[in-house]
């Protein structure tokens, strides 16, 4: 799994420092430089010097030589294991050369070694070149990797020009090299483009309340980033044991939350969830009351879930085998109403590798059902990972190592079709994605700020997680409110990238969440919450509140007219109507949902029953609402009701009181043909007599929306228990 792909070498340099001071001392040869060997017959005056040095060499070429010599294929996982061996070689390999820095294959193999370091892999050039101009034929692939150190370098041209050398010493019997080339010529081209038009960005370390000298990476968010999970390899892991074969400890997960707009110290999410292997984050609902994280203990590593519980989150149970395979399934994201499951596996027939797929929820069976593959417009020959759908439920962002990647593995982001189809994939732009393999991103609600995880040498640890800020048009290039959160954690690390603005605007989606309470007690409460598409009359979600603390959140798309209903044992029923149109923006809403108790005296609103305009008729939006009615009353058969309709203070008394008279009545025949009996029922028309905001409240209004909106609040429908 590309969690812990990238491993490092044991007995690899103390500190950093060291290597930046032995680095700087580092002396080219001269032009005139010749190939020297380790001979020690050239060494004469240097004879214990040269028995270290080549001691260090032999244990460096072993390592080195522990796997086969092929070219760099990075989708090979035999490459991938040995550049394992290749870091360890490293350290030994340095010290050889600081004491004879003029021999061609050795700076070869260290050039080679630097490629699979996690961070100093733009080092390796200089010693390819100086290989090169050493002995010419020191290996058929050293244009090869002369192109990938100039890659690295962001020197395209000069990148392409090795490439193509490489490429025409090459003949039909090197398909694979060939096309690996090529694709490589690709990546450069895009790369010029990129890196010539960046997008307009800041990139900031999140600081080392979170990042520490250990890895973090894997950073998930709720929708309204609030919540925070990832995976760290430090210290304090469960059961503080190293991974031998990498020479690192476990991978934990652990969470914190915001306070003040700030990251509280993240916590270990303790055994429930991490265990003395591997544990490493996946995704979380958007609500933060669900998560997958992945575990490949047994295997090429499955998906598990977790649910929240209160305040406990329950030990991982796998998803079901239309998910888990005996191949490789590695990442995953929940749609926006939970009712779809995005993951990445390598199983066969797919497209290429590792291909994305989507699982319908099936609500019958309780698991997740048939996987299908996302399509030929998202998924390459390549390779695809790190998968996300924003809570929009129309985006997609994914890593891939196809479409126009300009290295490795680059961000994407695609947007769904009409039809359901997926639009093109476009690289969301340099400086977030560059040479080096960019995975692990999530975007927040809004569209305006990522998290993703990033080597960067003046950074805390091996890999940290970094925000990123999207910048619009109509911004100055400087601090703004959200990065001054930052210099409260920690000196950030920034980048200013000021030629072009990434696609900023605001994702079509209104965040509405809160706490469901008791009407009386304020009291949190566990209950049942339905989304419904009011116009279609049909559920579109369900989902729970928190028992421990009643939080709730749900992701509203625009363009739709939504219905909430609120159940908890014991309480009648609460409804809302949101109707977001497909233009509204961003917006978060926060509303606590306070439950009546079932008992005399309490009433409700019924905020999703309409009417004909300046009529009584009952539009077929209002059938859902009236039959959760009509199931409270079967439920509680002694009940009884006032059913009443409201109107707001415009117009005459007698046209409201006769208007509203009628409509109360309208819900009541509907109540008596579903099978109530009438004796149960009274029908009220209250015309202007209770209006919820008075005239004096809605002339302060300033804008004619509110005041429009203040009489909307008065035209109502509401029930009240009148006997029990």
């Amino acid at each position: 799994m590309l969690k812990t792909s990238k491993i490092k070498f044991k007995n690899y340099m103390k500190t950093r420092l060291y290597l930046s001071t032995v680095l700087s001392i580092f002396i080219i040869s001269s032009v005139n430089a010749q190939d020297v060997p380790f001979d020690k017959s050239l060494f004469k005056e240097k004879k214990e010097e040269f028995k270290v040095a080549k001691e260090k060499l032999d244990i460096g070429y072993t390592a080195f030589q522990m796997y086969p010599e092929t070219f760099m294929d990075f989708n090979n996982p035999e490459f991938r294991v040995r550049a394992s061996y290749h870091k360890e070689a490293l350290q030994p390999l340095f010290d050889a050369n600081q004491f004879n820095p003029d021999n061609a294959q050795l700076n070869y193999r260290l050039g080679r070694c630097y490629l699979a370091s996690p961070i100093y892999k733009e080092e390796s050039l200089k010693h390819f070149l100086k290989a090169q101009k050493l002995n010419a034929n020191v290996s058929k692939d050293i244009s090869y990797y002369i192109g990938i150190g100039y890659q690295l370098n962001l020197k395209f041209d000069e990148a392409i020009a090795a490439y193509k050398s490489h490429r025409g010493i090459l003949t039909t019997k090197d398909a694979l090299e060939i096309e690996d080339t090529e694709k490589k010529i690709r990546e450069c081209e895009t790369g010029k483009k990129l890196v010539a038009k960046p997008v307009r960005a800041f990139i900031d370390n999140i600081g080392d309340v979170i990042n520490s000298k250990y890895p973090e990476y894997g950073a998930i968010i709720s929708a309204d980033e609030s919540v925070m999970m990832f995976t760290s390899r430090r210290n304090t892991s469960t059961g503080g044991l190293l991974d031998e074969g990498l020479n690192e400890y476990y991978e934990d997960i652990y969470i914190t939350t915001k306070t003040n707009g700030k990251w509280n110290a993240p916590q270990n999410m303790g055994t429930n969830v991490n265990t003395e292997m591997h544990d490493a984050t996946v995704a979380v609902a958007p609500d933060a009351q669900s998560m997958i994280i992945y575990k490949g203990d047994k295997g090429n590593g499955d998906l598990f879930e977790c649910k929240l519980t209160g305040s406990s989150w329950s030990k991982p149970v796998p998803l079901s085998k239309n998910v888990n395979t005996k191949y490789h399934e590695s990442s995953a994201s929940y749609s926006n109403d939970a009712k779809t499951l995005y993951f990445v596996s390598n199983k066969p027939g797919g497209f290429g590798e590792h291909d994305i797929y989507f699982s319908k929820w099936d609500e019958l069976k309780k698991e997740w059902g048939v996987a299908v593959n996302i399509g030929p417009s998202i998924n390459t020959k390549y390779n695809e990972e790190s998968v996300v759908i924003h809570p929009d439920g129309k985006t997609i962002y994914f890593s891939s190592q196809g479409h126009e990647s300009m290295g490795g593995f680059d961000i994407f982001m695609s947007r769904q079709k009409e039809d359901g189809t997926w639009g093109t994939p476009e690289n969301i732009g340099y400086p977030i994605n560059s040479v080096h393999d960019d995975v692990f991103f999530v975007v927040n609600a809004s569209g305006r700020k990522g998290y993703y995880s990033s080597f960067k040498p003046d950074g805390f640890g091996e890999k940290d997680i970094y925000l990123i800020t999207f910048l619009g048009p109509e911004k100055p290039v400087q601090l703004i409110a959200e990065d001054n959160l930052l210099a409260n954690i920690a000196e950030p690390v920034r980048e200013k990238i000021v030629e072009k603005q990434v696609d900023a605007a605001t994702k079509r989606i209104t965040i509405l969440k809160g706490v469901v309470r008791d009407a009386k007690t304020l009291a949190p409460l566990y209950s049942d919450l339905e989304l419904i598409d009011v116009e279609e009359n049909k559920t579109l979600a369900k989902f729970e509140s928190n028992a421990s603390t009643g939080k709730y959140l749900v992701s509203l798309p625009s363009g739709k007219n939504y219905g909430l209903i609120v159940r908890a044992d014991g309480y009648l029923f609460h409804s809302e109507n949101f109707n977001i149109p497909e233009t509204a923006a961003y917006q978060e809403v926060e509303k606590n949902i306070d439950l009546q108790k079932i008992e005399v005296g309490s009433s409700i609103i019924l905020k999703n029953i309409f009417y004909d305009y300046n009529k009584s008729t009952l539009r077929d939006a209002s059938k859902n609402e009236l039959d959760r009615l009509v199931k409270l009353l079967n439920d509680n058969p002694t009940l009884k009701i006032e059913l009443s309709a409201h109107t707001d203070s415009r117009g005459g008394d007698k046209y409201n009181d006769d208007l509203s008279q009628r409509r109360a009545q309208s819900c009541v025949d509907y109540l008596i043909n579903a099978g109530i009996a009438s004796g149960r029922l009274i029908s009220k028309g209250y015309g202007k007599q209770k209006l919820l905001i008075s005239d004096a409240e809605i002339a302060k209004l300033k804008f004619e929306d509110e005041k429009e909106d203040a009489h909307q609040q008065n035209r109502r429908t509401e029930f009240k228990i009148v006997g029990k």
